[in-house]
């Protein structure tokens, strides 16, 4: 079956002047692919991979080009236009992506970019945009009391799959994030392109921006299904990785640092984009590896 607004691997039946054709299904009947995006190695017979959508004139039509999003997919687009109906989004397709009024939360202007979610229109079978999200984000199952969120991170961390067929996320696991929108607490996150998140001022020790996309780990799972997040690995791997850091550190700074575990935690974060605790155990490690020395002024290189 035809997936609009997704990818397809279609047979190419024939070439003709406006493109060439692909096999599609008894709705979409054959499909074409215009004759630009059509190349020298294409031959009839071959499987390729297409996406389909709706063109200006709302036929369905193939392109080898890669939107920035796809259907069931967030993404953070710039308003190409806007007209008496809604506002035109740029996704990387010749046509543009509308978002009509009755999907913006706030009135969409040109030049700007919003969070959106990608979908197709019940009623008329058209791609569009959402900038409404919060429909479309699913709680996750909090897990129950001593379960494998609440224990201890190790490297082989992973999203688990449950029965019904919900990822069940561990403490620790690494997933990507899409930053949503400035909070009191900090920022509103998109994790895996399904749940919400939430990364705290506390956690942040970079520059952050709607739109941004980035690794973030499993801090902890609340009972309302959402999730605080962390941009530092967490537990024994975070400082382990920090520890390197900080040794690299000291082999590029003759053998010193000047900061130590009495060092204010600004100073730290403004340093190694890291909280003091972290710092604190990268220095307890590489202590007990007797790689430094520790005194009031800071840390050396043995």
């Amino acid at each position: 079956m035809i997936q609009l607004g997704n990818y397809n691997t279609l047979r190419i039946l024939r070439h003709t002047e406006p493109g060439i054709y692909l096999e599609g299904d008894e709705q979409t009947g054959d499909i074409l692919l215009p004759q630009r995006y059509v190349t020298p190695g294409m031959h009839d017979g071959d499987d390729i991979e297409v996406f389909i959508y709706l063109d200006q004139e709302e036929r369905i039509v193939a392109t080898t080009e890669h939107p920035l999003a796809k259907v069931g997919e967030f993404a953070y687009l710039e308003v190409a236009w806007t007209n008496l109906y809604g506002a035109f989004l740029r996704w990387g397709l010749m046509k543009d992506l509308f978002c009509p009024f009755r999907e913006q939360k706030q009135r969409m202007q040109r030049g700007k970019s919003y969070i959106v979610y990608i979908k197709e229109d019940e009623a008329s079978h058209r791609l569009m945009a959402t900038a409404k999200v919060e429909k479309y984000l699913t709680p996750l199952n909090p897990p129950e009391e001593g379960t494998s969120a609440e224990r201890k991170p190790s490297d082989q961390d992973t999203c688990e799959s449950t029965q019904g067929g919900q990822e069940r996320l561990v403490h620790g696991t690494a997933c990507d994030c899409l930053i949503w929108q400035k909070t009191d607490l900090g920022f509103k996150a998109i994790v895996d392109n399904r749940y919400q998140g939430q990364l705290y001022d506390n956690q942040i020790f970079q520059p952050l921006h709607t739109g941004n996309r980035l690794t973030a780990y499993i801090d902890h799972i609340r009972q309302d299904g959402k999730i605080d997040l962390t941009l530092q690995p967490t537990g024994r791997r975070q400082t382990l990785d920090f520890a390197e850091v900080l040794l690299r550190y000291l082999y590029e700074n003759e053998g010193r640092c000047n900061l130590g575990d009495n060092s204010p935690a600004e100073l730290i974060s403004d340093r190694f984009q890291v909280s003091k605790k972290t710092f604190k155990r990268a220095i307890g490690d590489l202590y007990r590896r007797r790689l430094i020395t520790i005194s009031p002024d800071g840390i050396r290189l043995v």
